[in-house]
């Protein structure tokens, strides 16, 4: 029996672009979010524990993710109307960490030929053949694939952590930095290196309060939060 092939695309590459029906009408994706960050991501099938609590999760912080200029598309290879059935279900009977009666109003994608869940690369053979895994894509507002996360099925997700790549991505572009373990608003940032050893430990001389430098590969400098938080949310 050939064995199948499992492709993905990568970072740095364009969104594989699709059309699909969800639980919010016909998307063209990525081409309907120009201009906005979005996470798309799969999960297994509707009517399971670890994805409802994820859904309610995902939508109790949607609000929190618009404010970041971040859209969530979610996707599973079940079809319309059992999303539908599942979603109506979690706002009238589901209740999560003090969670409930939520109400899911991001678009859902119907995937049952599991065709965008293939060319995402959402299908791991040794994982199951017919469920798609908890795959995490965060696409920039020029389409381009910035993060990918893979998750088991039997892990659900950190939420936070999923926010928190969203603005660290964005303040790495905004700013001109990198984002250091761990990291968070108000944190130091790392400066990237200059080039050179020896452009860099010129730099080293230079340092001001604002910057510190352990050796000429590792500087990194003051940003607060409020900084980084003015430029990203829109509130």
């Amino acid at each position: 029996m050939e064995e199948q092939v499992v492709t993905m695309p990568r970072i740095g590459e364009k969104a594989p672009e699709f059309k699909a029906i969800t639980t919010q009408g016909e998307i063209n994706f990525p081409a309907d979010y120009k201009g906005s960050w979005v996470i798309l991501f799969s999960h297994p099938a509707d009517f399971t524990p670890v994805c409802t609590s994820e859904f309610i999760t995902f939508a109790s912080m949607e609000k929190q993710f618009n404010e970041a200029n971040c859209k969530l598309v979610g996707l599973s290879v079940d079809g319309l109307y059992s999303h539908i059935a599942w979603l109506r279900t979690i706002k009238e009977k589901i209740e999560y960490r003090g969670m409930k009666n939520v109400e899911v109003t991001f678009p859902l994608i119907e995937d049952i030929t599991m065709d965008v869940a293939t060319k995402y690369g959402m299908m791991m053979p040794g994982e199951s053949n017919t469920k798609a895994v908890r795959a995490v894509f965060f696409i920039d507002p020029k389409g381009i694939i910035r993060t990918i996360i893979y998750y088991p099925l039997s892990l659900g997700r950190n939420f936070e952590e999923l926010y928190r790549v969203v603005i660290a991505l964005q303040a790495a572009d905004e700013f001109g930095v990198a984002t250091p373990a761990d990291w968070r608003p108000g944190d130091d940032v790392i400066v990237p290196t200059a080039g050179t050893c020896g452009v860099a430990k010129e730099r080293m001389e230079k340092q001001d309060d604002n910057m510190k430098c352990c050796d000429w590969f590792f500087c990194t400098k003051k940003l607060d939060k409020d900084t980084v938080l003015k430029k990203i949310l829109k509130k």
